[in-house]
């Protein structure tokens, strides 16, 4: 129970099909309603896909637990909440922040800012606790028609099958008989998904322990920044970070150590000293929940298997330092849906299915050796790397070269598929960022609105000149279909005249040229399908 939050629970409903004894069939399953899960679920079904939704728990999540959320996953939320502007309520319910700040000891060591280029919809960041997110993306669900959101239905057993996956299913009223096309498994660090297909983690474990406590302060002096002390004078030789979430709430993170008891250091007269000496005797706060945690930086060897696809943290995990994981599970809904649908309409072949662990598997290679560097920055494994690291904080408080080498964690940003086989490598020259395979950048157009919002759930040409009829994918034309009136569209994509971008579903650049060539076109779509011409 907190005392700023009371924790929904949502009804269990027998399904018609058990009650009627018979073995129900769908194109997508998804295990686990939590933010990846439900975020896959809302991602399909913007693409015309059905979707049967089950998870063993009728509430959101217990604790605040995920916190950070990036402006790339707002993104796909407000693409995902159609006309209920989901992103935008999430953006304007958490706290907004850009700028982190670093301490050495007494002393500011270095900032950052996440988003110096102005002129974006989204926030470079929001904190949010995940119960808050849950609740909005359950409501976001309920409201779709395509989505069959279940509780209390837990996976007990499964048959990967050629055709699809066959499910057996416990809940209040026995079991439950569930067949699928494709199966994800959404269902976080512990799934049983994995279990049953005896499939397990490659990567390493750490052992230092760390303190969240999520404190409720009636007045407090910090500003809406990520604060992050290394060997502060309140809690010295460790590491503490600092968040401000919505409702009046706090998230302090204590590093323990890693002979640290978790069921001691969890006791309020242990947490309560510690969070006093940081604020001092005269602020009042209470303690609202309080965790202790160690963590991984491990993945899958293959997210895919068979009809099987593992999403978030069922195929990958990371260190909370960097807001990394639930972002990432939230990139790898949005890879994957797009997939699903074009080959269940038969526009691609199976294989297509292939590229999603080809794209995620880099996207989680690049989380974990980010988190694994910050790890060992943060936490120094022998008395030189304390010395260096200890060094290079020091330095960075006067010497603009030492602050890049700074790691309290390097926030989440979105993965650009460089490598991806999907792609269309460049031929001409531009000095645009937007190369294959990066995520589209958002920019203002006329009369309030922005480009992503205009790029729909399909195939889409973006062209800077007047493009021939065609029917291969819907075009966007600059200055006749999208106003560009501050010119920053242009500027973001180099977009002369003549330039044109093919966008895939996701948003993500797949080719692009500076002149329209229908077959060169063709090439590309089919190259981003999976097929060949």
């Amino acid at each position: 129970m907190l005392k700023t939050y009371t924790f929904p629970e949502y009804a269990y409903h027998r399904r018609d099909a058990q009650r009627e004894g018979r073995v129900e069939r769908h194109p997508v399953v998804i295990i686990g309603a939590g933010p990846v899960g439900l975020s896959a679920a809302l991602d399909c079904a913007s693409r015309g896909l059905a979707v049967v939704l089950l998870d063993d728990n009728n509430s959101v999540s217990q604790g605040s637990r995920a916190v950070c959320y990036a402006k790339r996953s707002l993104e796909i939320w407000q693409r995902l909440g159609g006309g209920s502007q989901l992103g935008q309520g999430l953006a304007e319910q958490g706290v907004r922040w850009q700028v982190g700040k670093v301490f050495f000891r007494d002393d500011l060591a270095y900032q950052f800012d996440l988003l110096p280029q102005a002129r974006h919809r989204m926030p470079a960041m929001i904190n949010l606790q995940q119960y808050h997110l849950e609740e909005a993306l359950v409501r976001a669900c309920e409201a779709e028609p395509l989505i069959s959101l279940n509780w209390k239905h837990r996976l007990v057993a499964l048959e990967s099958r050629a055709d699809g996956v066959a499910l057996q299913v416990e809940t209040p009223d026995g079991r439950l008989a569930i067949e699928a096309d494709y199966l994800l498994a959404c269902d976080g660090a512990g799934s049983d998904t994995r279990r049953m297909l005896g499939l397990d983690f490659e990567g390493q474990v750490f052992q230092d322990r760390f303190l969240i406590a999520d404190v409720i302060m009636k007045q407090a002096d910090f500003p809406t920044e990520r604060w992050f002390w290394f060997d502060p004078p309140f809690h010295r030789g460790q590491s503490v970070l600092l968040h401000k979430q919505c409702d009046g709430v706090w998230r302090i993170d204590f590093q323990l150590g890693r002979d640290a008891d978790p069921a001691e250091e969890k006791k309020p007269e242990k947490v309560i000293p510690r969070i006093q000496a940081m604020l001092g005797p005269e602020v009042e706060f209470e303690l609202e929940w309080v965790s202790v945690y160690q963590f991984a930086c491990r993945r899958l060897q293959q997210f895919r298997h068979g009809r099987v696809f593992f999403v978030g943290d069922s195929a990958h995990q990371v260190s909370p330092f960097g807001a990394r994981g639930a972002n990432s599970g939230v990139q790898d809904a949005d890879n994957l849906g797009w997939k699903l649908k074009a080959v269940l309409d038969g526009a691609a072949p199976d294989a297509l299915l292939d590229s999603y662990h080809l794209e995620r598997a880099a996207a989680a290679d690049e989380n974990i050796l980010n988190s694994t560097r910050a790890t060992d920055f943060i936490s120094p494994k022998s008395r030189a790397s304390l010395r260096l690291r200890d060094a290079v904080l020091e330095l960075a408080k006067t010497e603009p070269f030492a602050r890049p080498l700074v790691n309290s964690g390097r926030l989440s940003m979105p993965t650009h598929y460089a490598d991806s086989p999907l792609n269309t490598p460049d031929e001409d020259h531009f000095v645009s960022a937007m190369a294959p395979g990066s995520p589209c950048l958002d920019a203002p157009l006329g009369e309030g609105g922005w480009l992503l919002d205009r790029l729909g759930r399909g195939f889409t040409l973006l062209s800077f000149g007047e493009l021939p009829a065609q029917d291969l994918a819907p075009g966007l034309v600059v200055g006749r279909d999208i106003a560009d009136p501050e010119g920053l569209l242009r500027e973001r994509y180099d977009g002369r005249p003549g330039t044109v971008y093919l966008i895939r579903p996701d948003q993500h650049v797949a080719a692009r040229w500076r002149a329209f060539d229908p077959a060169k076109l063709a090439a590309a779509l089919a190259r981003s399908l999976g097929r060949s011409e």
